[in-house]
């Protein structure tokens, strides 16, 4: 297999492709093929030229932080889950996110996902249920669980980001993993439902073409169409 990479030597330099050959088994991971391609002193590109260590990220490799998303056959996605035997063709482009500054070949950064969280006070504090008329706490969240659970699942990879035809980093849009947060704050603590519309319309609601296509590349399977339209009612 031929493995074409876009590299980056600097955040502002000029970015390029390189080559490198691959004559191995294909049941393991495009974070495996990474670490197989950096693990020799000397690494040769396929025109026998010899290049640096190939920059990028990981943590668990297990498909639960979401460090290494990046972009595999045009297709955003985890490094650790996407493996070679699922590829078509003999050749595998790999590239980094675009929508994220890139600090180093496939590391790119995106703190903008918490800064935004950050800017409007979209976190989880204090579990808040109101009263009802006899004053107890009535159970309306306990219906709210099996969405709370799986929008709590949420890596803040960027993966949706990546694909989102609305999202432009820097832009006041701030893409479906904020729109999840919104529902999981607004759904677990009454007293901020009215902070977090305003929040959610003017960097979700207003700008959001409901493509999709963040549902589509989820690694944990998000049913964003379901916190979208609680948010929306």
């Amino acid at each position: 297999m031929t493995v074409k990479i876009l590299r980056q030597q600097f955040p502002n330099s000029e970015p390029y492709f390189e080559e490198f050959d691959y004559d191995g088994a294909k049941d393991i991971s495009v974070a495996a093929l990474l670490d197989y391609i950096n693990y020799n002193d000397d690494i040769v590109t396929t025109e026998g030229k010899k290049t640096t260590r190939i920059g990028w990220e990981c943590s668990c490799l297990q498909g639960v932080c979401g460090a290494c998303a990046i972009v595999i056959n045009n297709v955003p996605a985890l490094a650790c889950e996407t493996f070679l035997k699922d590829l078509k063709g003999d050749k595998i482009t790999i590239r980094p996110l675009r929508k994220f500054p890139v600090v180093h070949d496939l590391l790119v950064d995106r703190s903008s996902i918490q800064e935004n969280l950050k800017k409007t006070n979209v976190f989880i504090g204090e579990y808040n249920v109101p009263n009802d008329k006899e004053g107890k706490k009535h159970s309306q969240h306990v219906k709210e669980h099996e969405i709370q659970y799986l929008a709590a699942k949420c890596l803040k990879c960027g993966l949706c980001m990546e694909v989102c035809p609305n999202y432009i980093n820097g832009m006041n849009f701030f893409g479906a993993a904020f729109a999840n947060d919104c529902y999981l704050v607004a759904s677990r603590n009454y007293e901020k439902t009215q902070e977090i519309k305003k929040s959610y319309s003017e960097y979700f609601g207003k700008s959001c073409s409901k493509s999709l296509s963040c549902m589509n590349v989820c690694p944990v399977g998000i049913p964003m169409i379901s916190t979208i339209s609680k948010l929306n009612r």
